[in-house]
Parts: structure tokens; sequence; C-alpha cells
């Protein structure tokens, strides 16, 4: 078989070598061990949390060494695409801090690698495939689905291994002229990978996350080039990784069992295969079942990142728990190092963990609390701004009108050694401070039973009594004075010691008037709170309290 012939004969449109693309694309030139990984996503319209976790990855392992981030989208699968999905996922992962060097934008694309789409690097594909056949690597298929199907059937019922090699593989060997008559009457065939794997034989890898990897070679004739003229993910990320430089290829660990196909076909282009590093896949345990489990896009809400977007959940949070799960060294730092940036954090491939990664959303919450801690009150009343006008229109008008409030509202117990730490995410923090607008101000708690009696005499000797220029030891012995005035201990702790001899305690007492003022039985700093709302509403709040 003339093998140059039988490859222009498929392919006589194509001019172009792969030598002509190492020119296009030629070598980068960075520092000494910087490394250009790639997240390489479908367009299906669902970004989900193991997209930001190996994004996360991919842009630590890349820019901390001086390296290149790429967005590569990886579009052939025609039937699965969404429109208008590459601009959502671009968005979202902007939203939670990826920042990619080059590939697609929102606009295009940035880069002199490109296209980043692989829908438009079909001539680059076939230029490949063409010299495969050339050197008798590859060859065109026509075996139709039926005849793969019966194929398939066959190898079921002798309970062999599926696929199409060895004998299976009946038109591997098709004559020039068979392939000349098949193309002439119309049919389309595929590109198959003409494997020379023996299952005896096996390679070794050495993953930056797992080590030295041991498996046996390939041995099926893969399709590379769909009759469509697209490639096969096996075949694309293969050119694309090569051509665009890619040093360190980051993925789930269900690819490892293509790993034998993606190294076969690397060492048919004649070229080094990237650095793989097969991340675990995301895992929860499940409520009912108590049993360890994937976390499933049916299932589990959490898995969605539009899931924290509308919650509100600061993005630095949600970066920063992933790093505690990615890296298990990174909670060690950042407990010696309390207020720096994570960013400043020696992530490292080979920390990551080779078994499952449990995610734990009371984890991401308390740590959460941890990152709301260190921010700013405008840094927090600007992200809740910015949630409410995508999320909640009606609560963004009256952000705007009380810009100034909230930043008095988020700056209570802040800052010193031990700060508050009750905010988590938006929708939770706005549950929070809602009572301080009228609007949303509804009684959450039983007034005390100890106090039922002597509610509305608590509030009106209160109201009597109230200054707002009042600091908090002043105003509290006032509300101290009105307890004993009315027969209630000036000490919780006298009342526990002899409860026969008062009606309650003082901090029964400061329960009805922080009811009264908040609708609630526990909040933070009263005094604060009253302060922020002003004399006008806090009268009309103790007021309204003493006509129930």
């Amino acid at each position: 078989m003339d093998y140059r012939k039988l490859a222009e004969l498929v392919f006589p449109e194509i001019d172009k070598t792969p030598d002509d693309y190492e020119l296009i694309y030629p070598e980068r030139s960075l520092p000494e061990g910087a490394k250009v990984t790639r997240l390489a996503p479908s367009p299906t319209g669902f970004i989900h949390l193991g997209n930001l976790f190996g994004a996360l990855v991919d842009e630590r392992a890349a820019h901390q060494s001086g390296g290149v981030c790429v967005l590569r989208i990886e579009d052939t699968d025609v039937k699965r695409e969404v429109e208008g999905a590459i601009p959502v996922l671009i968005n979202t992962l902007d939203y939670f801090g990826i920042r990619f060097d080059e590939g697609a934008m929102p606009d295009g694309w940035k880069g002199e690698y490109g296209p980043y789409w692989q829908s438009e690097r079909g001539y680059i594909y076939k230029a490949c495939c063409k010299k495969l056949i050339s050197e008798g690597k590859a060859y065109p298929c026509f075996m139709s689905e039926e005849e793969i199907q019966q194929i398939r059937a066959e190898q079921e019922k002798n309970k062999i291994n599926p696929g199409i090699y060895g004998e299976y593989a009946r038109h591997r060997d098709l004559s020039y002229e068979e392939v000349e008559r098949r193309l002439a009457e119309g049919q389309k065939p595929v590109i198959r990978l003409r494997s020379w794997g023996d299952p005896s034989r096996y390679f070794k890898v050495n993953d930056a996350i797992r080590g030295e990897i041991s498996m046996p070679e390939n041995i099926q004739d893969v399709v590379i080039l769909k009759t469509i003229g697209l490639p096969t993910y096996h075949f694309a990320h293969v050119v694309d990784d090569h051509f665009m430089r890619i040093s360190h290829v980051v993925r789930g660990e269900e690819w490892m069992p293509s790993l034998p196909i993606h190294v076969q076909l690397f060492e048919a282009m004649g070229w080094e295969h990237p650095v793989y590093c097969h991340n675990t896949v995301l895992m929860k345990v499940d409520e009912q079942t108590g049993q360890k489990r994937k976390l499933s896009k049916r299932k589990d809400p959490e898995l969605s990142l539009e899931f924290y977007m509308k919650l509100g959940y600061f993005p630095e949070a949600v970066r920063e728990y992933l790093l505690t799960i990615l890296n298990s060294d990174f909670e060690e730092w950042r407990m010696a190092h309390p207020n720096a940036d994570m960013d400043e954090f020696e992530f490292g491939l080979s920390k990551m963990s080779s078994s499952g990664t449990f995610f734990d959303i009371s984890k991401l919450n308390d740590v959460s609390k941890d990152v709301l801690a260190r921010k700013s009150a405008e840094e927090i009343r600007d992200f809740m701004l910015g949630w409410a006008e995508q999320h909640h229109p009606d609560i963004h008008e009256l952000f705007e009108r009380e810009k100034d409030k909230l930043v008095k509202i988020f700056d209570i117990d802040r800052g010193g050694e031990k700060p508050r730490k009750d905010l988590i995410y938006a929708e939770q923090i706005f549950d929070f401070i809602k009572y301080f607008f009228d609007e949303y101000f509804e009684y959450e708690s039983e007034w005390p039973a100890e106090c039922e009696a002597d509610r509305k005499e608590i509030l009106r000797r209160y109201l009597e009594g109230y200054d707002i220029s009042d600091d908090n030891d002043v105003w509290f012995g006032k509300v101290r004075a009105i307890a004993e005035e009315l027969g209630y201990a000036a000490k919780p702790k006298d009342y526990k010691k002899n409860p026969d001899a008062y009606k309650g305690h003082v901090g029964h007492v400061s329960s009805v008037i922080r009811i009264a003022v908040t609708g609630r039985s526990s909040s933070p700093d009263l005094c604060t709170i009253q302060k922020i709302m002003g004399i006008e509403q806090v009268t009309r709040r103790i007021e309204r309290a003493m006509d129930i």
C-alpha cells in the first residue's frame, strides 16, 4: 500500500503538514519551570463546582510558576452544545476569580495559539490525520453503525473485550481501489488509529498528583476523526495540547482509562506528551444512606456554581474553601498567616489528594465566616449591593437608599482580636440584618414568659428613660435599674441561687427590649443597633410592641 497516495486520496484539500504548524505555533518563551495549563470545557450550559475545582488548579499552577493559563472550548460535540453557554461559562469563572491569560473571551479570543474553539481548528486536525495515514498509522473506515453493533453483540456473546481492534478492525487493510470506490460513491469514512499496542506490554507515566502510573498499552483502533470532519476528544486534545504548547493537563480521574489511547496518539504523532495531573472527583456523604458518593447534578444543587451565586457566597470564600481541600497544608498556612492574601499560599500539584475529595458545605460556611471577618464593612456593603442588583431588585432599591446605614450595620463588632463571625453569604446576611428595615421587620421570637405581666411597663419605663447618646454602660445601667424596680434580679446568678425571690433576672428584661427593637431574642450589641436605627425608629418599635 502506498500510504502517501492513500492520504492524498482521503485529504486532497489539505496542503499543510504538522511541520507547517510547528512554525505557526512555536515553543513558548517562558521562564524555566513555567507551567502552561488549560481548562477545556464543553459548552453544555451547566457550569459546576468540578469546573471551578479544576480551573483553580490550572490557574494556580500556571500563575505561581510564571506560566500561562488557557481557556479552550471543546465544542466538537454539536448535539450537546447550548447557545450562549460560552459567555456564561467565562463570566461565571471570572466571578469566582479565575483569570485566563489567553483563549476564549466574552467577545472572541485572545492569544497567538488560536483559534481556541475546536470547531474552528478542523484544518489542523485533518493535516495531522493526513500525516498519520501517510505513515500507515491511521486509516479510513467505512463500517456502518449496524456493522459495529453486530461486532459488539458478537463480542458480548463471546465475553471478550468490546471494541474495534485486531480481527474486528475489518477496514484496516482496505485496498486503495476499495477506498477510492467508496469515496466516489459518496461514502464518508471515519479515520481510525491503526493501533500497534500489545495488551501484554505496559507503559509508565509519571502523574504529577498520583506519581508513577503503569497501564497496559492501547489496542483499540479508536476513531480520531468523525465523518463530519471534526475530531474526537481523544485526538483533539492531543493535537491542541501540542500546538498550544500545554505543559500540564489537569483533568478528572474518570479520564485515566483513556490514558493508554492518549499516550499512544502522542507517540504516533512523534510528540512528547504533557504532564498529566489526574485529580479526584468531588464526593459527599449521602444524608440518607450515610455512604460516600460522587456529587450529582440531579441530587445535589450545590454542584452548580449558580447555587453559590444566587445565595451570594463571596467568591473569595469559595476559592479559599477549595484550597483547603486541594492542598492539605493550606489550613495550617492560613493559621500562620491569618491576614495574608490566599494567593500567597504556595500551591502544589504534588500536595493534592489522589483519593476521594470530600465536599462539605458546613466547612465552606465556616471558611466563609472567617473570610468575611477579614472584610471591611464597605467591602461587604458593596458586594451586597451587587448581589441584590443581580438577584433581588427589590432589596437592591432598599440598599441603594441605605448605603451609609449598611456600612454602620456591617461595622458592628468588626475589627479587633475577635471580630464577629456570623456572616456567611448574602442571602443569610440579609436575613440576619433585615430587622433594621421596617419593610422587613417581624417578630421572630417569643416574649420571655417571666416578663409577660410586666412587658408593657418595662417598655414604657425604657422608652421614658432612653437617651440615644448614652454609652453602653449607662444604657445597661438604666435597664438594670428597671429590672430591680420591677422585682427582677440584677444578675442572672442571683436569680439562679434564689429563684423564688425574683420574677426573673435582668436578662429577661433586656430580652423584652431586644425583641421589641429587633424582633429577636438574640442579636449583636443592642445599644449599638439602636444608635444605628436612630431615635425615631427605636421609638416606633417600642411603641408598636407596647400596643401588642
